[in-house]
């Protein structure tokens, strides 16, 4: 039908759009689409591939493993293979069966049985006539002993009685203990006399399971679990039990009535080689069931493990490998952007040609601007000069403060160690005046002797306080090393005679390192008064100070023996205001001043704890070359 007529009379005017512009429109997401499907597919083949190789690898070591443990419980099982054929050698075993109704002679048996069971570290050793019946047990003593016990319906005894060596694993039905039975017969192999069993307890071989990264199974020739690194799974079965077999349980009481229910795994895929499965136990993540035949018996041994690094690192590999697929895709539209931009650059030459005038004038605008921004960022970097200087003042303000707060705990003991001297002054001052009347001048010349070495001793004291709360004086520091020490325990004196340490110095003389010395004794004092807080009141305390030289540097070691540091302590030792001790008796501050001392001098300090037990603090500083003076 066709359409109105325009004026010039063509109805093409009024025709419907081409669907070419919704293809148009409809590309960027097609391609997006096939990008995404790509990516997903390159990641899919990554994962499945690294998924295969890890389970391959980490299935070879499962294998080493696998071996090791069938090889220990192989060799734990034939320590007791000789137990049963003892029993054929002793005359008390043969009179036995000769004589079965002879009381001593069971006496005798038993008390031979239970020395056996004793020794070989067995869980009971048992002795049964042709018929069935113990003759004899190294449990006779206990209440529940199998002593007169009808046990025809074993088979271990009937694999006995065919002259063969019988192997079995069972729950007994006297006490419900799960063991492993060895049997042998007695006398004659073709027509036995009787039959020698031994019980072993498997459990110490399971508890060496528990604890491991891989689940361990050990199942019989039924597929019923005997052993299991998760108690739980011990007398279920790893397949579905027939009616006849759990009939044949039933009569043979082989597990004692259990109810041997089935284990929750469910089979998840065959691996490459065959031998190897994954499995899920019930909704868990799925693991690598490796099994091994135990060599002399029909038993299996399973071996479960994690696979969570092989999915981990099979997920790396996804997504590496769905990344390189987006790099390529994307160096792939990249080439195809630039072909497009080359075409259009040369269309654009001439807007830029247009545009080059308006943006010399927005430069300029922009250089005025930054002639500002750098104005501004001048004033901010003499602010900050301003700031750091405060700062300066203020960190060094508070190493006073810290200097001053170690006087402060010292000042109890300094009190008493200056009144000691004041009392002996006020008693020998008036002794003397009395002396001096009476005209004994040799008695007034001692005295007086005294009274200066007391005031020489108060100096010493009050010397040591002032220089160790100045503040350090400008030029390049330096200081001794055994000097700074004894000055420290010289101020710490009187708290060093309160805890009577054992106190070990080793400090040689002479070694000058880059520091304030005031600064040092700051940190020695800080040291060693936290060792004393550490011993005190234990028994036999001990702060021991070494010092040696490696690398061009000094290393000085504080050691206690006091309680060590915690790992509380360890991860916030060094940060402001935090303290071990109670409230009231320290700052927090003393150890952070300390490392921050020696940092300003090139030095550092760590902390550890000794094997011996106590704590130790090193501070390394560098070494400075002694200038040794000309003769003039």
């Amino acid at each position: 039908m066709t359409g109105p007529l325009d004026p010039t009379g063509d109805p093409a005017r009024h025709r419907a759009p081409r669907p070419t512009t919704a293809l148009r429109g409809a590309a960027p997401l097609l391609a997006l689409l096939a990008l995404a499907v790509l990516v997903g597919l390159a990641g899919w083949l990554g994962y499945r591939y690294s998924y295969d190789t890890a389970l391959a690898r980490q299935a070879e070591r499962g294998q080493v493993q696998l071996r090791l443990y069938a090889q220990a419980l192989e060799s734990e099982l034939a320590h007791y293979d000789y137990v049963p054929g003892l029993l054929t050698l002793d005359d008390r075993i043969g009179t036995l069966l000769r004589q079965p109704g002879d009381a001593a002679a069971v006496a005798r048996a038993n008390e031979y049985l239970s020395a056996l069971n004793t020794r070989a570290g067995t869980r009971v050793v048992y002795v049964l006539d042709a018929r069935g019946k113990v003759l004899a047990t190294s449990n006779w003593q206990r209440p529940d002993s199998y002593l007169g016990e009808d046990l025809s319906f074993r088979p271990y005894f009937r694999a006995a009685m065919e002259g063969q060596l019988g192997r079995f694993y069972g729950v007994g039905t006297t006490r419900g203990e799960s063991g492993y039975y060895l049997s042998a017969p007695l006398g004659g192999r073709d027509n036995p006399d009787g039959v020698a069993v031994v019980k072993i307890g498997l459990e110490p071989l399971e508890n060496r399971w528990q604890g491991a990264d891989s689940q361990m199974l050990l199942a019989d020739e039924n597929g019923v679990v005997i052993l299991a690194s998760d108690p739980s799974w011990k007398l279920a079965t790893m397949r579905p039990l027939s009616p006849d077999a759990r009939e044949r349980f039933a009569q043979n009481l082989q597990y004692n009535r259990a109810p041997l229910p089935q284990l929750p795994l469910s089979e998840v895929r065959v691996l490459g080689n065959g031998s190897d499965r994954l499995v899920r136990l019930r909704q868990g993540p799925p693991m690598l069931a490796q099994q091994a035949a135990l060599p002399g018996t029909d038993w299996h041994l399973t071996l479960l493990s994690n696979t969570s690094q092989a999915r981990v690192a099979a997920l790396n590999s996804a997504a590496l490998a769905g990344v390189l697929m987006a790099f390529v895709l994307l160096l792939g539209a990249a080439w195809n952007v630039r072909r497009r931009i080359i075409g259009e650059r040369l269309a654009a030459r001439a807007a830029l040609e247009a545009a080059n005038s308006e943006l010399e004038r927005k430069v300029a605008e922009r250089t005025a601007d930054l002639s500002a921004t750098n104005q501004r960022l001048q004033a901010e970097v003499a602010e900050r000069i301003r700031t750091e200087a405060v700062l300066r003042q203020a960190q060094d303000g508070l190493l006073q403060a810290g200097k001053l707060a170690a006087v402060g705990q010292m000042s109890t003991g300094i009190a008493h160690e200056l009144n000691q001297p004041l009392a002996a002054l006020r008693t020998i001052s008036g002794n003397t005046g009395k002396f001096l009347d009476r005209g004994d001048y040799e008695t007034v010349r001692a005295n007086l002797g005294t009274i200066i070495g007391l005031v020489e001793r108060m100096g010493r004291i009050t010397g040591a306080l002032k220089s160790f709360a100045r503040k350090p004086g400008p030029g390049k520091p330096q200081a001794e090393l055994a000097q700074a020490v004894d000055n420290a325990l010289f101020l710490l004196g009187t708290r060093i005679e309160a805890v009577q340490p054992r106190l070990q110095c080793e400090v040689e003389p002479g070694l000058a390192v880059a520091c304030d010395p005031n600064r040092l004794e700051q940190v020695l004092v800080n040291l060693v008064g936290n060792a004393l807080d550490a011993v005190a009141g234990r028994e036999q305390p001990m702060v021991s100070l070494h010092a040696h030289v490696s690398g061009g540097q000094a290393h000085l070691t504080v050691r206690d023996n006091g309680p060590g540091l915690s790992e509380e302590a360890f991860s916030q030792l060094f940060e402001p205001f935090f303290t071990t001790k109670p409230a009231g008796e320290g700052l927090g501050l003393g150890l952070t001043l300390s490392a921050g001392i020696l940092n300003e001098n090139g030095g550092s300090l760590s902390a550890s704890n000794h094997p011996d037990g106590g704590a130790c603090f090193t501070l390394v500083l560098p070494l400075v070359r002694q200038e040794i003076p000309h003769a003039g």
